[in-house]
């Protein structure tokens, strides 16, 4: 660019003097600077919006290989699952529905209960007095009503 030195500068703020004068140099001075923040700003603008295009331009090439990955392990996946498939199809002739295979026996595999399935019927069944013991409630009870049950008892010594 335009190398600007302090004498270089000197020179022409002197001829500016001369030329325009003392009275009207302060407001061609801000005239000038008026102007040349504008054109910074201007150009510092146009870096920007250069700036995002490049960013945009990176972001599109950034999703670009982001879709053809993922593309890449949904076919992995589907391809090992359809090999998943056959093998299981392939180990799985054998067996008839009742779960025994036609070549070896196998014993039926027992249905998932759920553990706690007949919860009532257990806690039903429990002596009261083996609830009393371990501390199981049997009745509901209000949280103020417990609290004040529980509550320590202060004794007050009177003064006659």
């Amino acid at each position: 660019m335009i190398d600007l030195g302090i004498s270089k500068i000197a020179l022409i703020g002197a001829v500016a003097l001369i030329v325009i004068g003392p009275e009207k140099l302060p407001g061609v001075a801000r005239t000038i600077g008026t102007l040349i923040g504008k054109a910074q700003r201007y150009v510092a603008d146009v870096k920007a919006e250069v700036n995002r295009s490049m960013e945009l331009d990176e972001l599109k090439k950034m999703k670009e290989t982001m879709e053809t990955a993922a593309r890449d392990v949904e076919q992995s996946v589907h391809t090992a699952s359809s090999d998943f498939e056959k093998d299981w199809a392939e180990t799985t002739a054998g067996i008839s529905s009742d779960g025994y295979t036609q070549a070896a026996f196998l014993p039926p595999v027992p249905q998932y209960q759920h553990p706690k399935k007949k919860w009532r019927l257990k806690r039903g069944s429990t002596p009261h007095w083996y609830k009393v013991q371990n501390g199981v409630r049997t009745k509901a009870q209000s949280s103020a009503a417990r609290v004040a049950r529980f509550r320590p008892v202060v004794k007050r010594s009177v003064d006659v």
